[in-house]
């Protein structure tokens, strides 16, 4: 079975963390049965004037990486059963500050996601958390627009609510939100509304439910957990949700959810709920496959 999660903040843990332990290792991804791994390249928390220099550091992680074995693609298309790969994508799109011949750049370098914003305001538009109802900037709207020409599929997660209806109404190209869940469920500004959600389901879009307890709700359970994807799925969702962990990236997990060794325990209990065997493999990763297909360039 095809299993993809589309966010993780490794890199980001491994460049400013030296030697603390990570969530994800190799044996766990490939304890979990997981075939492709999103690498994000995380901005940093209000980071000013050394982004060049953490995003360097993050692509020396990823060459390491790739000295040691792990297998980098460039499309999801290209994830394999049994085989552990990785892909780049961006939380927080500061890098492309300087103009929009960065963003063409990050592409011919293996970046295949982009969330727009982080919790801070940039160049592009205005973070969920910030308060604001303010949509994209017009930069933002460029650098939208051609990200999906080229390739790179707009990342809502983080993104206010203004910011994410500009990318459905502006747009040519559904986006994605790459770990947030369902604000119906736990009212977070960090999560989706029914009628955003909808709409990024009504034009292809996907969703990656996020593993941090705080926006599933408490007591953070498995069953909590599906009950975000099983809400999704009601509300037009299927075939078009899958996982987006956050491992490395949050401090508490899931009961039962340690790392990626425990994505089978998720799978059982899908099962166990009463979603069919089809419905099963397009949350575990076929739903990831069929949204690029959609936006391919």
């Amino acid at each position: 079975m095809i299993i993809c999660d589309t966010h993780c903040d490794t890199l980001y843990a491994m460049a400013t963390r030296p030697g603390e332990p990570l969530d994800v290792t190799m044996d766990r991804l490939q304890q979990g049965g997981v075939s492709l791994q999103t690498l994000a390249m995380y901005v940093g928390k209000g980071r000013k004037g050394d982004v060049e220099a953490l995003f360097a550091a993050m692509f020396q992680k990823m060459a390491e990486l790739e000295a040691a074995g792990w297998h980098r693609v460039d499309d999801p298309s290209e994830a394999v059963d049994g085989q552990v790969s990785v892909m780049l994508s961006i939380e927080g799109c500061e890098p492309f500050d300087p103009g929009l011949h960065v963003v063409e750049e990050y592409r011919r370098r293996g970046v295949r996601m982009a969330a727009i914003t982080w919790n801070h305001e940039n160049t592009l538009g205005y973070p969920a958390m910030g308060g604001s109802d303010k949509g994209l900037k017009p930069y933002g709207l460029e650098a939208v627009r051609l990200m999906q020409r080229i390739g790179i599929a707009a990342d809502v997660s983080h993104l206010n609510d203004a910011g994410v209806w500009d990318i459905l109404e502006k747009c040519d190209l559904p986006p994605m939100a790459s770990h947030s869940n369902s604000r119906a469920l736990v009212n977070h500004p960090r999560n989706l509304s029914d009628d955003l959600l909808r709409a990024i389901f009504q034009k292809g879009g996907y969703v990656g439910v996020n593993f941090w307890p705080t926006i599933i709700g408490e007591p953070a359970t498995i069953d909590r957990l599906i009950d975000h994807i099983a809400h999704m799925y009601d509300i037009g969702g299927e075939g078009k949700v899958g996982f987006g962990s956050d491992f490395d990236g949050i401090e508490r997990k899931p009961e039962g959810i340690e790392s990626p060794a425990d994505f089978p325990k998720i799978l059982t209990r899908l099962r166990q709920r009463g979603f069919a065997e089809k419905d099963v493999e397009s949350i575990a990763g076929q739903g990831l496959l069929a949204y690029y297909r959609r936006i391919a360039p």
